[in-house]
């Protein structure tokens, strides 16, 4: 993983995920070198600085924007709109709830992002989904080259702090179009637009979500609807694996990024960490799940496990972790696999150096996984899935 900041493992690997979902590397390496000594300080210090560096190289992305607008090349614009999004949002990624640009770095990661792909002609289709009076945020991407077939679909959910758009970014919407299937990218609750701007916090049944987004997926006529799968990343490791459990109708699950049990690895981060294993990480975790204070949290968080729930995944079942994960013992991949007895088809990917993805969610490389997970997933559609 490139690491700018030798003590401040969560801005490293905010930066990795910057330039795997579609930031440009010089510009990085302009916004990270002004903040390597700032990297030492304390959170609220430097988490401004932060913000103040990704957002100041965005501002400078829209202005270059405008000009080409001016020009009439369209394209180049939606090109630098799409990377001022991405920079605006990983410096949202960072900030405490009570900062007071916090909203407003969203609004621009989201408005910048609807340009991106409304004057790049991109296939991407911004949509909602119906769920229990209101909806959540989502992107359909269509399969190319069906010649109007319909055709199979994924749905693609989030961690515990990544946007749909983030996960649009890494192109695995893309890939899987190209090999004739659609994806719908999903800010499920506690997620992206589901909480900033629907206040829709996290739920430990994540088929309940997951089962709306189905509903929805089954109301496309494009959509094969005997052939739906569910893929997610990090926190998604959890939500992915128990909605197909629960789910019948997916028909298959890949895990990017085991997350067997959550809920032993904040007891765990408490105990080895206390206040702060990330920048704020206990108040953003107590927002995300709806909880008053840190014992209320720690007290759910025990619900968050899928131990006596892969046992009940009767589909195919892709598992990925890096083998240098530092965020999620490499243990839980393991033991999703493992219990995952009921499973017809069920496959433990652990990628190495060799191949890069090493880290949380192949932050290192998101690419070599990108490509295994659609390679994966276009053929058990083929193969297994009538």
């Amino acid at each position: 993983m490139l690491e700018y900041f030798p003590t401040n493992y969560v801005w490293n690997l905010a930066t990795n995920i910057s330039l795997n979902t579609g930031g440009h590397f010089g510009e990085v390496h302009n916004i990270c070198h002004r903040l390597i000594e700032v990297s030492k300080q304390g959170d609220d210090e430097s988490s401004v600085a932060f913000y103040e560096a990704w957002s100041e190289q965005a501002n400078t992305l829209i202005e270059l924007a405008l000009e080409d607008l001016a020009a009439g090349h369209t394209l180049s614009a939606a090109a630098k709109y799409g990377r001022a999004s991405n920079y605006y949002l990983t410096a949202e990624r960072m900030l405490s709830q009570h900062f007071s640009q916090r909203e407003e770095a969203y609004k621009r990661g989201i408005d910048y992002f609807v340009k991106q792909i409304s004057l790049g002609n991109e296939n991407c289709e911004t949509v909602e989904v119906p769920y229990r009076g209101t909806s959540l945020p989502a992107l359909f991407v269509k399969a190319e080259g069906v010649d109007g077939r319909k055709a199979p679909v994924v749905a693609l959910f989030n961690g515990l702090d990544s946007f749909k758009e983030m996960i649009y970014g890494s192109g695995i919407a893309q890939q899987l179009a190209k090999r004739g299937i659609s994806s719908i990218i999903v800010d499920q609750p506690g997620a992206g637009g589901a909480i900033r701007l629907k206040g829709l916090t996290a739920v430990v049944e994540s088929e309940h979500w997951a089962g709306a987004v189905v509903d929805y997926l089954e109301t496309r006529p494009e959509v094969d609807s005997g052939k739906i799968g569910v893929t997610a990343w990090s926190l998604g490791g959890y939500y992915a694996p128990r909605a197909a459990a629960f789910e019948k109708r997916f028909k298959l699950c890949v895990a990017w990024g085991a997350n067997h049990n959550w809920g032993e690895v904040q007891k765990q981060r408490q105990a080895r960490e206390g206040a702060n294993p990330v920048p704020h990480y206990w108040e953003h975790v107590k927002w995300v799940w709806g909880e008053e204070s840190t014992e209320s949290f720690m007290a759910m968080a025990p619900r968050v496990t899928l131990e006596g729930v892969v046992d009940k995944i009767t589909v195919p079942f892709l598992v990925l972790h890096g083998s240098n994960d530092r965020q999620i013992n490499i243990k839980y991949a393991h033991q999703s696999y493992e219990q995952a007895v009921n499973s017809p088809l069920r496959e433990l990917k652990i990628f190495t150096e060799r191949e890069g993805g090493v880290e949380h969610c192949s932050a290192d490389n998101m690419s070599n996984a990108r490509d295994y997970i659609v390679d994966w997933i276009s053929d058990v559609f083929k193969e297994y899935v009538s």
